[in-house]
């Protein structure tokens, strides 16, 4: 791809962003979804790239307290979460801090549930679900979006009261779901792009974080879970699904 000379490159993820900066330090790039740029080394502040590279990230990792708050809200009864996380990944280790940060206040015990496989996924939920009283954050990233199906029939086999970070999640039919409208990243990626082909240049456009965050609840999901959605929350909600 470097050796086609492009005046730009958009990256779709972060696990593209090593290969590209490792073939080239010249080619201006464009992230869409990268959780922590500056602690990944891609680029040396938010505010100054410095280098060939800028973009924006997929989310601000203070939203795992957002979605625990949520769950709490939606299932007042919860004492348990099982959180979902991909250890290696940066994103599931920075809302799991926030998590962690946010479980005392709300009263909640919190269990990780690691999410390499399918067979790790359904361990790790099966043995949680055995206690009483308890509810599911899933967090953002690819194996809970490659194992979504899977993850949704185990909460609803469970009785599982479930949070999500992806909208496609919700429409799965996962119970809620709050986090960044993804097509806007990617509508504001292609605004770095033209900017670059005017001139500028990565290093002096600042990474951004995500402007459109978007609630949206599946009341047939609900009704299955036995819950009565609370209006102050419906009322919220950029999307019901009935």
């Amino acid at each position: 791809m470097v050796a086609l000379a492009p005046d730009v490159i958009l990256a779709a993820s972060g696990a593209t962003v090593p290969w590209l900066l490792q073939a080239t330090r010249s080619v201006p790039i464009v992230f869409a979804q990268v959780p922590d740029p500056v602690g990944a080394g891609f680029v040396e502040s938010l505010a100054h790239p410095g280098g060939n590279i800028t973009g924006f990230t997929n989310f601000e990792f203070s939203i795992g307290g957002k979605l625990l708050e949520l769950l709490k809200e939606i299932a007042p009864r919860v004492t348990r979460a099982a959180v979902l996380r991909d250890a290696a990944d940066p994103a599931g280790v920075g809302q799991w801090g926030a998590i962690q940060t946010a479980a005392p206040s709300l009263g909640l015990e919190l269990r990780v549930v690691d999410v390499r496989d399918a067979g790790e996924i359904e361990r790790g939920i099966t043995t949680f679900a055995r206690g009483s009283n308890g509810g599911m954050i899933v967090t953002g990233s690819a194996p809970t979006a490659i194992h979504r199906d899977l993850i949704i029939t185990l909460a609803a086999r469970h009785r599982l009261p479930s949070v999500y970070a992806y909208r496609y999640h919700a429409t799965s039919g996962g119970l809620i779901s709050y986090g960044p409208e993804t097509i806007d990243q990617y509508r504001r990626a292609a605004g770095y792009v033209d900017r670059i082909f005017r001139g500028e240049k990565p290093a002096d456009l600042p990474v951004q974080a995500p402007t459109k965050y978007e609630l949206v609840i599946n009341l047939k999901t609900a009704k299955a879970l036995g819950l009565d959605v609370p209006a102050s929350l419906l009322a919220r909600a950029d999307e019901v699904i009935e």
